[in-house]
């Protein structure tokens, strides 16, 4: 007579545990798996979206304060260009490091006065344009992340010169993410245009010389007369009016600093 085998309720508590196991552990999975993306998605896409909206809104809002103060905008709309005002925190930019040089001031292209505004800390108070790269960005004072660089704006370090001035007039933008303004940073080709547009002025600079990785440390390429420390090779060794800008590669990445330099050909006063 053949024996029917029994299962034992303890076994069939234990295998249904066991399947209740998995299953939350699959949901675990899937949710964190969900809440990834997530992130993901409004690091790529929101903070930039978000951060290009109100970029545009720093330029429009200082060239209608300038129009306003020149007569040529609405005289009854001075924009209040402080979108980016604020305390700096000491957040730096990851986008370079080290010391800049101390600033100074001078005397523009043909004889005109350079910029001797003095803006604050993390307002934007000048205006860059790249055609290249189809670029107009606000330029704010210091390279604090949260007040600056992750709204989207090019942060003007502190201590180095302001536009137009004898000197480096150096500035930072994030490569990635918060609205990436220096995205395409490594497409410039010597002899491209760079605009700085100010209260004052606008100083047109050339693209000269490219640095495609450094060090987050080297400091020496937004020096008075800029030169890599650690690639030698790279940089001048004579005074002159020159534009740095730095951003982190390769991209996604802050492991190294991409560097173009500019030097100022033309000065064309405002009003």
């Amino acid at each position: 007579m053949q024996r029917i085998p029994l299962v034992q309720h303890s076994t069939r508590r234990r295998r249904a545990r066991y399947r209740r196991m998995l299953w939350s552990g699959a949901e675990l999975l899937v949710t964190a798996g969900v809440l990834v993306l997530l992130l993901v998605a409004h690091q790529l896409w929101w903070t930039n979206r978000e951060a290009k909206d109100g970029a545009e809104r720093g330029v429009e809002a200082l060239e209608r304060e300038w129009g306003a103060v020149t007569g040529t905008g609405d005289p009854g709309d001075t924009g209040g260009a402080e979108p980016g005002s604020g305390a700096a925190t000491g957040d730096e930019a990851d986008e370079a490091g080290g010391a800049s040089s101390a600033s100074g001031g001078g005397t523009g292209q043909g004889g005109t006065n350079a910029s001797s505004v003095e803006p604050r800390s993390s307002r934007a108070y000048a205006v860059l344009r790249i055609p290249r790269l189809g670029l107009r960005v606000p330029v704010a004072e210091g390279t604090s992340k949260q007040n600056v660089l992750n709204k989207g704006y090019v942060g003007h370090y502190a201590g180095t010169e302001q536009p137009g001035q004898e000197g480096n007039f150096a500035v930072a933008g994030h490569r990635n993410t918060h609205g990436e303004p220096f995205r395409y940073l490594n497409r410039l080709r010597k002899g491209d245009k760079v605009e700085v547009a100010t209260r004052n002025a606008t100083y047109t600079y050339l693209v000269d010389k490219i640095l495609p990785q450094t060090s987050p440390r080297d400091s020496g390429v937004i020096r008075s007369v800029p030169r890599s420390l650690t690639e030698p090779a790279y940089g001048y060794d004579a005074p002159g009016r020159y534009l740095t800008l730095t951003t982190c590669t390769p991209e996604y990445t802050s492991r190294y600093r991409l560097v173009v330099w500019g030097r100022l050909v033309a000065t064309l006063p405002r009003g």
